[in-house]
């Protein structure tokens, strides 16, 4: 199990858009820097550094194939967490009917955004 800080280093570190992006096009299966540079068009050392980044924290690798990183999933985690971000909720969960320390006090029943 990941202890607490290892898992916020872990939500720091995919919670960057174009990290992001990579993990979830990497979980379509294997990826060269070529193909990310035409999907993400930004430029091939920006890539290389998120790259960089995700394979230090272990969450891909990749290998050589002639002069081409190939760069794949490496923690399960990754597709699990991208799975609950893309699911759709229709309902907030709901209010408290009252204090659960004190039993008194009653939800007004406006949240603040």
């Amino acid at each position: 199990m990941r202890s607490i800080g290892k898992q916020a280093e872990l939500l720091k570190v995919i919670g960057h858009p174009v990290r992001l992006r990579i993990l979830r096009e990497l979980t379509k299966g294997v990826k060269c820097v070529s193909d990310l540079e035409e999907f993400l068009e930004i430029s091939q050392p920006n890539i290389s550094q998120h790259l960089a980044l995700l394979r230090h924290h272990g969450l891909i690798d990749y290998y050589m194939d002639g002069r081409l990183r190939c760069y794949f999933l490496v923690d399960p985690i990754v597709p699990d967490l991208l799975d609950v971000l893309n699911r759709d909720y229709e309902n907030p969960l709901p209010a408290p009917a009252c204090c659960p320390v004190t039993k008194r006090g009653k939800y007004p029943g406006n949240r603040r955004h």
